[in-house]
């Protein structure tokens, strides 16, 4: 396996700040992972120059990137480039899309994650279709965020709305949330059911309320690794129901995602969202190595397991 990780912006044969640690980790399990220029991928719209430096590959190899979240178009582009030097990324392009935007896998987790519903947004806000688009939410409180992400640490400015049939506040929650994104918003507008998860504590900086929320990674549709989702707050000895949620892991289309739960106030567990596994940040408190060497075990396995039956 090839690991690729983003590169120091302003050193390309050193990894990114915030990959360090992972980097770390993947080398002292004997393997030498590739760089990206993220800012070439990214800023200049430019592939090939973003994988100038990752070695070409003899026979193909299977790649694994860890590093900052690209819009689908931009994984398409460095799925591309990489191919180009023999190198195949785990997820394709609409495995990536799949996990990343909200929306395109909720039919699957529809039964077991908060009700959501969406709407793209192509120009002028309409804040009469966002109203109707709420209807069913009745007066119950709501969250916002876009097909990814949530302004979650601007908690009661931009993303939470007590009463979604409060057409001043959800008014003026989105256009907050639209001015905090700015050109980084991903595609449209997602509001969803605010659901009463077990509390954990709040964020020390942001005021957010933080709950018993662990996040889930999936290779092949196995549980390699589970962590905690917050490194804030005091779990005791809360466990997610792992049976229940591989079974929904098995009708997932990727190969390499997470999965993050939490717990209600009444004992039951939802999921949150789903996430492409190459993207999705390890919490500080995870044991980066022990990831990676399961990342490894099960990856290798599924490899033998691949190889046709030899004649005896």
């Amino acid at each position: 396996m090839q690991f690729i990780f983003c590169a120091d912006p302003f050193d390309i044969r050193q990894p990114d700040f915030d990959y360090v640690t992972e980097y770390e980790a993947v080398k002292s399990l004997g393997y030498q992972p590739a760089f990206i220029d993220f800012e070439a991928l990214v800023n200049d719209q430019n592939a090939e120059k973003a994988v100038r430096k990752v070695s070409i590959q003899p026979t193909e190899q299977v790649g694994l990137y860890r590093g900052w979240m690209l819009t689908p178009a931009q994984y398409q582009q460095l799925f591309e480039a990489l191919t180009k030097r023999g190198i195949r990324l785990l997820n394709d392009a609409t495995a990536y899309k799949h996990c990343h935007y909200l929306p395109e896998s909720y039919s699957i987790i529809a039964p077991y994650t908060p009700k959501s519903v969406w709407l793209t947004l192509n120009g002028e806000l309409d804040i009469d279709a966002i109203m109707s688009l709420l209807h069913d939410f009745g007066d119950r409180p709501i969250i916002l965020k876009d097909f990814v992400k949530s302004r979650k640490h601007e908690w009661h400015e931009a993303c939470y709305i007590p009463q979604a049939s409060d057409k001043t506040t959800v008014e003026r929650v989105v256009h907050r949330f639209l001015q905090l994104q700015e050109t980084g918003l991903n595609e449209g507008l997602v509001f969803r059911e605010f659901v009463d998860f077990e509390p954990l504590t709040t964020h020390p900086k942001s005021g957010m309320p933080l709950t018993q929320e662990f996040r889930l990674f999936f290779l092949d549709g196995e549980l390699i690794y589970v962590s905690k989702y917050w490194d804030e707050g005091n779990y005791a000895e809360t466990d997610p129901p792992i049976t229940q949620f591989c079974e929904v892991a098995q009708i997932v289309q990727s190969r390499f995602f997470t999965m993050d739960v939490a717990k209600q106030l009444n004992g039951d567990w939802m999921i949150v969202e789903l996430g492409d596994g190459q993207v999705a940040g390890l919490p500080d408190s995870a044991d980066v190595t022990a990831f990676y060497q399961s990342l490894l075990a099960h990856q290798l396995s599924s490899d033998v397991s691949s190889l046709p039956a030899q004649d005896t």
